[in-house]
């Protein structure tokens, strides 16, 4: 059966156009020639339109597919991805746009990508999977995956200047025994996915002159990891001044770990998270962290496909979003360790 896909490669227009156009969206400025084009197509190609499942009475026809790489149970430990999916369908619905939601492992709605205007795909993904998503949609954006090898658009945190901001202000507080809590990531067939935040860590302690091996660590992204962790580097007696987490489910792991072995959180350690998490500003002490934007991160993406698909705009863009670094009460001055 065709798809809107392949009535817009032989029409040589993007699939959001066509999609409108099927659907007689008046709104949609094209010629009448490139209208007639795309409708005597998808009666050459015997095309059939499919009714889409629980779609609004909106006067909008635009679909947009979001791809997941969490799961739904996953999202809900480490929101971070959550409220980047909660951006885009916010604006979705917003802009009455229909949203056709795919997280792993969901073959049924997977195979209707095919007739999505726009798709975005959230989190981390293999090369293989990348190219099977081009294939499926040309209108589409990544979200927090730099795909630099691809002609594509993607939005991600800006990760180097975020991590040089958080070590500039334990540096700026006398710390040199900076310990960094991270994570290993995979995907596909077990392919390593480089976190940039290890990247610059260790590219600013390398500037610096620092050393920084005896209290690095790569574990998951997770509480028990960051206890792990933080444990490990008790045993090993490689004891830092202060700690910079990957993200702050690690940075409250480690703030277990350094607890229980009866240290004070600053007084002996401070510590760094990443993320902003809600719960990270009513814990003892309210952690100091990086705040990612990620709902706007959100936002801005379905932003992009829906008016790319609109103006028919195929330039992709790669942009990275700034963070800001909130300070609060798990950091002091080094004072002689």
């Amino acid at each position: 059966m065709a798809t809107i896909r392949d009535i817009a490669k032989k029409a040589g227009v993007s699939p959001g156009a066509v999609s409108r156009i099927l659907n007689n969206d008046t709104t949609l400025h094209v010629s009448a020639e490139t209208r007639k084009k795309v409708l005597n197509t998808a009666k050459n190609l015997n095309y059939k339109k499919f009714p889409r499942a629980n779609t609004p009475a909106a006067k909008n026809t635009f679909t947009m597919g979001i791809v997941l790489w969490f799961s739904a149970e996953e999202e809900l430990k480490d929101n971070y991805y959550l409220k980047a999916r909660q951006g885009v369908e916010d604006f979705c619905e917003k802009n009455n746009i229909n949203v056709l939601r795919v997280f792993p492992g969901d073959s049924e709605n997977f195979s209707k990508l095919n007739d999505v205007d726009g798709l975005i795909c959230i989190g981390k993904f293999s090369r293989e999977e990348i190219k099977n998503f081009i294939d499926i949609c040309n209108n589409i954006v990544f979200l927090d995956m730099a795909v630099d090898e691809f002609n594509i658009t993607s939005l991600s945190m800006d990760f180097e200047h975020a991590v040089y901001s958080a070590l500039d202000y334990l540096t700026g507080l006398g710390h040199k025994k900076i310990a960094f809590l991270g994570g290993k990531e995979y995907v596909g067939n077990h392919e390593l996915i480089t976190d940039a935040r290890t990247t610059a860590y260790k590219k600013y302690m390398n500037h610096r002159k620092m050393d920084y091996k005896p209290y690095f660590k790569e574990g998951s992204f997770t509480f028990e990891s960051g206890c792990n962790m933080m444990n490990e580097l008790f045993n090993e007696n490689n004891i830092p001044t202060a700690v910079f987490a990957a993200n702050d489910v690690i940075a409250l792991g480690a703030m277990k770990a350094i607890r229980e072995n009866n240290f004070k959180i600053p007084n002996d350690i401070s510590v760094i998270g990443f993320n902003d998490e809600e719960t990270s500003a009513y814990i003892e002490p309210p952690l100091t962290t990086i705040h990612a934007p990620a709902y706007d991160m959100g936002q801005h993406g379905a932003n992009l496909v829906y008016v790319a698909s609109n103006l028919s705009i195929k330039t992709p863009l790669k942009a990275k979003i700034p963070c800001e670094l909130v300070v609060r009460e798990s950091c002091r001055k080094n004072i002689g360790r």
